[in-house]
């Protein structure tokens, strides 16, 4: 978020552009709501520039004007998310949540959850996240799902849920590359390869996609892209794991 326009905003709401009668328009409660949507929008835009200290300062402002404002609640979250202050993050999650059921403070709380490694509780966010069906960010919704079931060892599920994210977005990367593994886990390797050949076309690779490439050119007897995959492995990550699950493999 730019915050060249949102800077003006400020300063027009304290001039009076909002009012239509001049003066301080902090008094009326649509001026509060305009100028307390302005600060979030503002410190919002810091968080995105990654200036976080100065990211509390409007969302504070925004707070004391509408102390039960979820969004800013849920952007101060996120700022202390930032900073890995765990338990203020979690405090702001909460206080957001209990002032509104909103998808997207759901889905981003659930994502803290599952950076804590807390992922029973972070299902429990991301299914009440998946239930708005007019949530835009459902696909990721089902996508992170899908991501926790397999923390939770619950493959079967984890795939449902990772056909249900394409099936509303079938640009997911992530749900393209879990589905790829899980396809060739359960040797079925044209599926395992249709998915993989889509995940390409959209997304960078990394160490595990590319040993998931070496492995399936392997099966289906793609000597040169075998060859050139492993050396792009070996190029680009040459200490990762993967490269060494490679490496004993060929002995």
């Amino acid at each position: 978020m730019s915050l060249r326009w949102v800077l003006p905003l400020i300063l027009c709401l304290f001039a009076g552009c909002v009012s239509s009668g001049g003066g301080d328009p902090t008094t009326t409660e649509r001026g509060r709501n305009d100028a307390r949507d302005a600060y979030i929008q503002l410190g919002s835009g810091y968080l995105h520039e990654g200036m976080t200290a100065r990211a509390k300062v409007p969302l504070r402002k925004a707070l004391e004007l509408d102390p039960k404002s979820a969004d800013a609640h849920a952007a101060l979250a996120l700022v202390f998310q930032t900073e890995m202050e765990v338990e203020l993050a979690d405090q702001e999650y909460r206080q957001a949540l209990s002032y509104s059921d909103d998808a997207r403070i759901l889905n981003n709380y659930g994502s803290f959850l599952y950076e804590q490694g807390r992922y029973k509780e972070a299902f429990e966010r991301f299914q009440q996240a998946s239930k708005d069906p007019l949530y835009p960010e459902r696909a990721r919704v089902f996508e992170n799902m899908g991501l926790t079931e397999l923390k939770l060892g619950r493959t079967g599920d984890a795939e449902n849920y990772f056909v249900r994210s394409l099936r509303l977005d079938n640009r997911r990367s992530s749900a393209l590359l879990e589905l790829a593994t899980l396809s060739y886990n359960a040797k079925q390797y044209v599926p395992a390869k249709r998915y993989y050949d889509n995940f390409t076309e959209l997304s960078e690779q990394n160490a595990r996609s590319l040993l998931l490439g070496v492995h399936l050119a392997d099966i289906f007897q793609e000597r040169d892209k075998s060859a050139n995959l492993v050396l792009r492995l070996k190029r680009l990550y040459p200490a990762s794991p993967e490269y060494k699950t490679y490496l004993s493999e060929q002995r």
